[in-house]
């Protein structure tokens, strides 16, 4: 199961590909039975990576390079919504540990299932752990 990094690259290299629509679009059209963990929120295209979760199955977002109090609104409302069981907690570890990403998880306000689920229970059920 591929984690894919989507949004804009960090290197000076042209981020066009990092977009969800329409290239990870495509690609679960294409394969359906592929899981696709998308990186980095898919920022600054997190409203297109959040309509591509929602049409897809087989497409997931991770958090990875974000501390929660980072996270843009339309994916924290989206968190406590129709994604809950859509988005996995990421770190990009070793440039952001889990203590620094999750410092100020709590100001998200994410009832305990939500919790639960981000934080550990998607990824144990999209990875088959």
């Amino acid at each position: 199961m591929p984690a894919e990094v989507m949004g804009h690259t960090g290197p000076l290299r042209p981020s066009e590909t990092g977009r969800p629509i329409p290239y990870i679009d495509q690609v679960a059209l294409d394969f359906p039975e592929l899981v696709i963990v998308c990186g980095h929120i898919g920022y600054p295209g997190t409203v297109e990576m959040i309509a591509v979760a929602d049409k897809h199955p087989n497409v997931f977002i991770d958090t990875s390079a974000y501390a929660a109090h980072r996270y843009p609104a339309e994916l924290v409302d989206y968190l406590k919504g129709r994604g809950k069981k859509k988005v996995l907690f990421g770190t990009n570890y070793p440039m952001m540990t889990a203590a620094r990403a999750l410092a100020r998880i709590d100001d998200l306000h994410l009832d305990e299932d939500t919790l639960s689920l981000f934080l550990g229970g998607n990824a144990r059920r999209v990875f088959r752990l």
